[in-house]
């Protein structure tokens, strides 16, 4: 009996663990076409400084993103921790001023983002 209880509630943690991730419903953005086209990749960024509109992608990506940073992107998807770094690798590169606009916005005092920058620029 302890040991069907046992299997039981780490069935329980794991659907618990499971269903406490962000949604996988835009895993399949093709991060290579957002990112290798400006005008695209401009839109999300004001869509996330409130400059301009937003797609649902959009909603969603800003709705988490400051929880996302102060906890490593601990619910994200497998696919979501690789996306965030491509994109903050390539923001850094090309998009510097857009990048500084967005830590100023989401961690002024850049308490998560110094760790992000020093991990990405040793890749």
């Amino acid at each position: 009996m302890k040991c069907l209880l046992l299997v039981l509630a780490i069935t329980i943690q794991c659907t618990l663990a499971q269903s406490e991730t962000y949604t996988d419903r835009y895993d399949t953005v093709d991060l290579d076409e957002v990112l290798s086209n400006k005008r695209l990749t401009v839109a999300y960024i004001k869509c996330m400084l409130e400059q301009g509109r937003c797609t649902s992608e959009g909603r969603e990506l800003k709705s988490h993103i400051v929880e996302a940073l102060q906890n490593g992107c601990e619910k994200c998807t497998k696919a979501q921790r690789e996306g965030m770094r491509r994109v903050m690798k390539h923001l850094i590169k090309y998009e510097n001023n857009y990048w500084q606009q967005l830590v100023e916005k989401y961690d002024p005092t850049r308490t998560f983002t110094k760790k992000y920058e020093k991990e990405l620029s040793s890749l």
